[in-house]
């Protein structure tokens, strides 16, 4: 083969490959699938119970106005804190006017950047028109991944992809429906998100192709914050607000039940749910809103902030600990 004829058969070659890598967006945007064979978070999960003795260990007060918080993702370097600040709140209908129950209301999407010691580093706003409600947020090691809907279910959402070190902000794509959190599931490169109070699930690859959905099978919690957990699992904190006795107050004096559960994402069943009933400076469950959780071996560090910013103490990272039972 004549040197010319193979200097145009490798030109081309570069060129298919560099086409290839275009599609769907910068490098950047393209998931990393691969092996996992680190299942501590999995397995020390699976040991928790009711029984389970968490321990509250530190409180991180943030010093910035945080208004409505809904999810926290950490990375190597920053703290990230999604919140929405309400301007005009959302009125429900007597009846359902264009497939709504209330009215969009008019709010300012905000994801708060701040060094690991909670000082701000940086607000990025997020949203467009109507869609103005960031949800619960994932770091994938990469990006940070924030859906932005909004204030109503069965409407509409942004997917945003964040670089975690650049801090530069790419819109992936639109979805029809409310959607509250997300995922990136390493083992497919997909995307995972759950819609208004959980009740249904969505998977997309990374242009938006809507791959599945599933109706989420249990009723015991609203997921808020969710996170990814090898190999294909998806563990959220979660809230339901439960009417009291009537003595008590009945409708109006509702109960906050939290938890948290990991679902499989391949067999797409909860695997694991426990209650957590602890409570913050302003007297909601821990499990309220944002939330993440870590391990080391059988030791589980969990960080959430559940209080808004003007609440009790003000928002406040709460570090919660425990030791799970792996006895098998």
């Amino acid at each position: 083969m004549s040197t010319a004829r193979t200097r145009i058969i490798f030109t081309a070659a570069a060129a298919i490959l560099l086409a290839a890598s275009a599609i769907g967006g910068t490098a950047a945007a393209q998931a990393t699938v691969h092996h996992e064979t680190d299942t501590a978070l999995a397995d020390a999960f699976n040991g928790v119970d009711r029984n389970t003795n968490w321990q509250l260990t530190s409180k991180l007060k943030l010093k910035f106005p945080t208004y409505h918080t809904e999810g926290i993702a950490f990375s190597g370097d920053h703290i990230f804190l999604s919140a929405v600040q309400i301007i005009e709140p959302t009125v429900k209908f007597p009846a359902p006017q264009g497939g709504f129950d209330r009215t969009p209301g008019k709010g300012i999407g905000h994801l708060f950047v701040m060094d690991l010691a909670g000082n701000l580093q940086k607000d990025i706003t997020l949203g467009e028109g109507d869609m103005y409600h960031p949800g619960g947020i994932d770091f994938d090691g990469t990006n940070v991944w924030v859906p932005v809907a909004q204030y109503r279910p069965n409407s509409s959402a942004i997917i945003y992809r964040v670089d975690a070190t650049t801090l530069d902000v790419q819109k992936q794509f639109e979805v029809k429906d409310h959607f509250g959190g997300i995922v990136m599931d390493k083992q497919t490169g997909h995307l995972v998100g759950n819609t208004w109070g959980s009740r249904r699930f969505a998977e997309w690859d990374l242009q938006g192709k809507e791959l599945s959905t599933w109706d989420n099978p249990d009723f015991f919690i609203d997921y808020q914050d969710c996170q990814y957990v090898p190999n294909s699992k998806m563990l959220c904190d979660g809230i339901t607000n439960l009417p009291q006795t009537p003595a008590a107050g009945g409708n109006a004096a509702t109960y906050e039940l939290g938890g948290m559960a990991m679902i499989d994402l391949k067999s797409r069943n909860v695997v694991r749910e426990v209650p957590f009933q602890q409570w913050s400076t302003a007297g909601h469950v821990a499990t309220r809103n944002p939330f993440k959780m870590t391990a080391d071996g059988d030791h589980l560090t969990m960080k959430v902030a559940p209080d808004n910013g003007d609440e009790g103490n003000g928002t406040e990272i709460l570090t919660y600990e425990a030791t799970a039972s792996t006895t098998k």
